[in-house]
């Protein structure tokens, strides 16, 4: 009876979806998922290294699909200079040197793939590991809240200009290029002394840069470290990294439109591990207050944690919350869904539950399943006033119990079987 209750619950959520437009988690008129994303990279075998990129590329540079090519050692494209990279082409990173590639303040990249072509970034072993190689950074001049604008990479990278590795200034036009249809695949290497690469790094990356279709699988650190500018993230997909799926600082205004975090607590690392980490800076006397602060206006997210025992895996520790956000930073998300967390979100203590805070982190019309709470401050366990004031009619969520395959809540493509089979893929992956 009660499993009966809750897909007629779902139903009308569904139906209601539908007539007022408001469908909850990714969503589109056609499978954006379909051709370009692969969620068993293991199993795809590419081409051996025809040509070598290392070094400084300091003159415009196309790379083709004829060929694959090879990242050795920490490559940097420098002095105003463009990377073209063609549809469909490989690039492999070396596991012996932890390839990666930088593209520095000034510089672009222009891949722009297809969806029957994309272009692709992934390990040059035979059986591929998370951490396999370093990882994708692009600086821009874009702002930060960071004193005096003195930004730089932390992550070791091996070169001997600083400029190489800076990032910010006040150009929030910035264009750092395009990324379209795009995959980055067991990135993340490790670092003495600077913790794991994210597969993709955008630290000051301004809001004329192009980001769309983009998909990080199996990272060992995160998948997406946004680090200030201005930018809209659109289609973008993280799926079983060990860290977290999109973490957000220093005073960056982010759009994150229709968008997928799939977690699995069986591959994450020993630190907490979230889909969203919003932050708005790490130490209090490193920030200039009088710049812009963190801004995160999400919409159409589905935060969605496989587990094979979700009950077991919470009590063993193995699952911890969605989203955390942190003091000062302004967070909104608006028709989504989050499933399979403990909780849902978390708040940092610092934030004091006053009107002001409130209106600044809001969540509406976004459907909470299956998970060990909703949403908490830090290290308290009493969260009936954020019950209340977020489960009131005015921001219209909805709490429940679920089948994680009624979660992708999308009137348009209810009965689009080429959609349902491909989210069926996604909820079928807890078996891998």
């Amino acid at each position: 009876m009660k499993k009966n209750y809750l897909l007629i619950l779902l139903l009308f959520t569904t139906l209601g979806t539908l007539f007022a437009q408001q469908e909850k988690g990714i969503t589109g008129y056609e499978n954006w998922l379909k051709s370009w994303t692969e969620f068993k990279p293991n199993k795809v075998v590419y081409n051996k290294a025809t040509k070598i990129l290392t070094g400084n590329i300091a003159n415009d540079t196309k790379l083709y699909k004829s060929d694959t090519y090879l990242l050795v050692g920490d490559v940097f494209v420098t002095d105003s200079t463009t990377l073209t990279i063609e549809p469909g082409t490989v690039i492999l990173g070396d596991f012996k040197t932890k390839g990666s590639l930088t593209i520095t303040n000034g510089s672009k990249i222009i891949a722009d793939g297809k969806s029957t072509d994309p272009i692709v970034f992934t390990s040059n072993r035979s059986v591929k590991k998370p951490g396999d190689w370093g990882g994708l950074i692009i600086l821009g001049d874009a702002q930060t809240n960071i004193i005096d604008n003195n930004a730089k990479i932390a992550y070791g990278l091996e070169t001997l200009d600083a400029k190489h590795i800076s990032y910010g200034g006040d150009n929030l036009d910035s264009d750092s290029g395009i990324l379209n249809f795009v995959r980055i695949e067991y990135a993340g290497k490790r670092t003495k002394e600077y913790g794991y690469l994210s597969a993709l790094t955008l630290a000051g990356v301004g809001r004329t840069t192009k980001l769309n279709n983009v998909m990080v699988s199996y990272c060992q650190g995160s998948s997406f470290k946004i680090l200030g500018g201005s930018l809209t993230l659109n289609q973008f997909v993280s799926y079983k990294s060990n860290y977290n799926d999109y973490e957000i600082n220093y005073g960056s205004q982010c759009n994150l439109t229709n968008s997928l975090a799939v977690k699995s607590p069986y591959v994450s690392g020993p630190e907490t591990s979230r889909a969203l980490y919003v932050l708005n800076h790490d130490e209090v006397p490193n920030t200039d207050f009088s710049k812009c602060q963190t801004v995160v206006d999400a919409k159409n997210l589905t935060l969605y944690n496989i587990s094979n025992d979700l009950e077991y895996d919470i009590k063993v520790g193995l699952v911890n919350e969605a989203i955390f956000i942190g003091e000062t930073a302004t967070f909104k998300i608006d028709k989504s869904v989050i499933s399979g967390f403990n909780p849902a979100v978390i708040l940092d203590n610092k934030i004091n539950i006053n009107s002001d805070n409130l209106d600044k982190i809001v969540f509406s019309r976004t459907y909470f399943n299956n998970c060990n709470g909703n949403i908490f401050i830090k290290n308290k366990s009493n969260n009936e006033d954020l019950e209340n004031w977020y489960g009131s009619r005015a921001f219209n969520n909805v709490y429940s119990k679920g089948p994680d395959s009624e979660t992708f809540i999308d009137s348009n493509n209810a009965k689009n079987p080429d959609y349902r089979l491909r989210i069926n893929q996604i909820v079928a992956s807890r078996d891998d």
